[in-house]
C-alpha cells in the first residue's frame, strides 16, 4: 500500500472517469446476466417437503406466505453441530431488514438448515437475528437442492457440489435457491447458486470491495481465515 501511485487531482479524476466507463459496462453486463438468469427454464418441485420453525410445522408451500416467489438461503448447520457455520453467520448478518422489502416485491425469504429447530432457535437468539429460519430435519430438501451429502457419498468420492465442479468436502455446504409458485399452487425451482455464486448476498464484502485494501484475504490458507461470529471478534 505504501508504494501506491500518488497523482494530482486532474490525473486522479482522469483515471477515475476511465474506470467509470468500465463500471458502466460491467453494470450493463450484469443486467444482461440477470435477465438470462430470469430466462432459465424451470423444473417442477413435486416433493411435499415439511419444515419446523418458530410457528411449528410448515410445508414448502407455506413458506411462500401467499406470495409467488421464495428465496431460500441454505445455511450450513448439520445436526451434530452445536453452532452455525461462522461463514454462513457472516452472510446471515446481512439478512435482517431485507425481508420486509422483498415482501413488497412479491417475494418471501427463509433460511433452512438440517439441524433440529431447537438448535437453530438457540443460535438465532445468541446472534440476535429475526429472519425466518427453519429446520429441514426429517426431509430430503437439503440433499435434493445440492447442499447436503451423505457420508457414504463423501467416502466414495461420488458427492458433487456446485453442479459437479468440486468435491463438497463436508456434509453440508452453503447456497441460495429461488422458487416460484403459480396461481394453481404448483411450485417450480427457478435458480440456485453455490460457493462464490452467493457473494452478491454479502453486503459487507461488497463494501470491502470498494476500499483500497479490498477483502485483504490473499496469502492465507483460506480466504475467510479472519471471519468470526460477530460476538467472537
Amino acid at each position: 500500500m505504501n508504494e501506491h501511485r500518488i497523482v494530482d487531482n486532474d490525473q486522479w479524476l482522469a483515471a477515475r472517469v476511465q474506470l467509470l466507463d468500465k463500471e458502466k459496462h460491467f453494470t450493463r453486463l450484469r443486467d444482461e446476466l440477470s435477465q438470462q438468469r430470469r430466462d432459465l427454464p424451470w423444473r417442477a418441485v413435486t416433493t411435499q417437503y415439511t419444515f419446523e420453525g418458530a410457528t411449528g410445522r410448515r410445508t414448502l408451500t407455506d413458506l411462500f406466505d401467499g406470495r409467488s416467489q421464495l428465496i431460500v438461503y441454505h445455511f450450513m448447520f448439520p445436526p451434530d453441530w452445536q453452532d452455525g457455520c461462522p461463514s454462513c453467520s457472516f452472510w446471515a448478518d446481512n439478512f435482517d431488514g431485507i425481508p420486509v422489502h422483498l415482501n413488497h416485491r412479491d417475494t418471501s425469504f427463509a433460511a433452512i438448515s438440517r439441524a433440529p429447530y431447537a438448535k437453530l432457535a438457540t443460535y438465532r437468539r445468541r446472534m440476535g437475528w429475526n429472519f425466518e429460519w427453519l429446520s429441514s430435519s426429517g426431509c430430503d430438501f437439503n440433499y435434493d437442492f445440492g447442499v447436503s451429502f451423505t457420508r457414504q457419498e463423501l467416502a466414495d468420492a461420488t458427492a458433487s457440489y456446485n453442479y459437479g465442479s468440486q468435491n463438497p468436502g463436508m456434509e453440508d455446504r452453503e447456497g441460495v435457491s429461488v422458487l416460484y409458485q403459480d396461481d394453481s399452487g404448483s411450485v417450480f425451482h427457478t435458480y440456485s447458486a453455490y460457493a462464490r455464486g452467493i457473494d452478491m448476498l454479502n453486503g459487507a464484502y461488497n463494501f470491502l470491495d470498494l476500499t483500497a485494501k479490498g477483502r485483504d484475504e490473499a496469502g492465507h490458507d483460506g480466504p475467510q481465515f479472519w471471519v468470526r461470529r460477530h460476538d467472537e471478534y
